[in-house]
């Protein structure tokens, strides 16, 4: 199919109706996600509800428009150099994941500690503001890792947040609800999915989510006496730096880093992956500037007394299939922020069913899993799966977690012998778990080189999973020295498999002919491929990289 032209150096249309539908798809994903993190800090760390909605909220929507007015210039500046009229911007939200870490790792033990939802608080903002100092020095080293990480194991790694965290949760709550959920879901999934516009270009969204919230307010789902509380309740909140308050939870950093480090790690291992996400569906951004996006986002919102750092979402092949262009985000940000800032989120939620909103989560995670195996060589299938796995062993470790702590105990103290009795390996899974993003992209890698017989770059991502295993960024439990040796051994051992696979100078595999992405991708390494002095001696064949990444075995 060929890409829609704008004429050489014209500016792209600033609306379209593929806009508005796109908007109250993403829209509602940023709805759910603002009402779950005031809730959060509210009802969980104990913040004063006063806070929430007055200081926390105000400073997340500052951090939102700003960022989706960068994201917003961003995808125009690239439309006008493309001479396209169909790019579609950067998705730009406060961080799922991140939400809940900052929630229960560093604020509830804070607040349990000391009983104190203010220091807690605090803590909150410190861990943001690291977050985002991490995800700036990213931004100078996040290009070569994208250049030299196969795109299976990227794409691989963010298909296992997609199914896990993204999708299962909106999934429970819908078929805890199916009577609201699934026809809202059906609504989506045909506009979305199979292209059928509704009479009068009525927006997919709007109208999934109109259907939904009249069938649980009909049905009796929803209460009114709610609606009116939160209507009397409603407060203007204004922006205000909180300085003090941040100075006061980095005075004690130590305890942050141990989740601040692998946690920035994540965050600018997340934002590559859907940056190069965004590439495979024909929008190639600049990977430093969104990094530097997100970095100061997250520093700017701890100034303003925001925990919850924003990142660029999942998801942007999402609302490209549903239409979205360059301002679609741009407008999502503007409401959000005004929401936030005329204190309407505690109405919104009053009013608007969740399992008419949760539908839309499951639709993204559905997207993003289908584009990965749409976008690489069939030969590297199994690559993608290997990459994905260590995402759902994250998430099916906090499954175990959560239900332990609703029962009032936790693992050790049931022990690994009665979970072991009950069918449950969980130590092993929550040792794959840790970490889960880079060693997706680690163990997809090494598979992608396994694959293509590249045996020697296998190797290197082993010892490089070795390094990052002995110092606990990957499957460990805090950043620590060499205190996983076994784990460690295991890569060195599958360094040492790789290199004696090397020695037998086993051809690198030949493109599938049939598979015209594995043409391309083997086609676009051949061109940048190394002067010969890096090549290995009798090399029959052209090594090549998934992402050209421009040296061989």
């Amino acid at each position: 199919m060929s890409t829609p032209k704008a004429a050489a150096g014209a500016a792209p249309p600033l609306w379209t109706r593929g806009d508005l539908n796109a908007s109250f798809g993403f829209g509602i994903n940023m709805l759910v996600n603002v009402l779950v993190l005031a809730g959060l800090a509210a009802g969980v760390v104990k913040i004063p509800a006063d806070d929430v909605f007055g200081t926390i909220l105000p400073g997340l929507g500052i951090g939102l428009l700003v960022g989706n007015v960068f994201y917003f210039l961003l995808a125009r500046r690239l439309a006008i150099k493309e001479g396209r009229d169909d790019v579609t911007a950067m998705p730009y939200g406060p961080s799922v994941p991140h939400m809940f870490i900052v929630t229960f790792v560093v604020m509830l033990p804070t607040y349990l500690a000391t009983k104190d939802p203010l220091a807690a608080w605090g803590a909150g903002l410190g861990w943001a503001f690291i977050i985002g100092i991490i995800v700036l020095i990213g931004a100078f080293v996040g290009p070569m890792v994208r250049k030299y990480t196969p795109r299976a194991a990227l794409l691989g790694t963010l298909a296992g947040i997609s199914i896990t965290f993204i999708a299962m949760n909106p999934a429970a709550n819908m078929w805890s609800t199916l009577w609201v959920a699934l026809p809202v879901f059906a609504i989506i999934f045909i506009g979305f999915v199979s292209g059928v516009r509704l009479p009068g270009n009525i927006p997919i969204g709007l109208a999934a989510l109109l259907v939904g919230t009249a069938i649980a307010w009909s049905g009796g789902f929803m209460d009114t006496a709610k609606v009116s509380d939160a209507a009397s309740s409603i407060a203007i909140g204004l922006p205000s730096l909180n300085f003090d308050r941040l100075w006061d939870g980095l005075s004690d950093i130590s305890p942050l880093l141990a989740t601040a480090i692998p946690l920035g790690i994540y965050n600018f291992t997340e934002a590559m992956s859907n940056v190069e996400s965004a590439a495979t569906a024909g929008d190639d951004y600049n990977l430093r500037a969104v990094l530097v996006a997100d970095g100061t986002g997250a520093i700017v919102g701890s100034a303003l007394g925001c925990p919850f750092p924003p990142a660029v979402y999942v998801g942007q092949p999402g609302w490209k299939q549903a239409g979205g262009r360059i301002s679609y985000s741009l407008v999502t940000g503007v409401a959000i922020f005004l929401f936030c800032l005329l204190g309407l989120f505690p109405l919104l939620d009053a009013i608007l069913p969740v399992p008419a909103i949760v539908p839309v989560l499951l639709y993204i995670g559905l997207v993003i899993g289908a584009q990965t195996f749409r976008e690489v060589p069939k030969a590297h299938y199994a690559a993608v799966v290997l990459a994905l796995i260590p995402n759902v062993a994250s998430w099916g470790v906090g499954q175990i977690d959560n239900a332990l702590a609703a029962a009032g105990t936790n693992a050790d103290t049931v022990g690994s012998s009665a979970l072991s009795g009950a069918g449950l390996v969980y130590g092993g899974l929550k040792t794959l778990g840790e970490g889960a993003v880079l060693a997706g992209m680690i163990l997809g890698a090494v598979a992608v080189f396994l694959i293509d017989r590249k045996f020697l770059w296998a190797a290197g991502y082993a010892l490089f999973g070795a390094l990052m295993t002995s110092i606990g960024l990957i499957h460990g439990e805090k950043v620590h020295v060499f205190t996983n040796g076994e784990t460690v051994l295991g890569y060195a051992f599958l360094a040492l498999v790789c290199v004696g696979f090397h020695l037998m100078k086993v051809p690198v595999r030949e493109p599938d002919p049939t598979d015209p992405i594995d043409v391309a991708d083997h086609a676009a390494a051949a061109a940048m491929a190394p002067p010969r002095l890096w090549r290995p001696k009798g090399s029959a064949t052209v090594p090549d990289s998934p992402v050209a990444a421009g040296a061989a075995d």
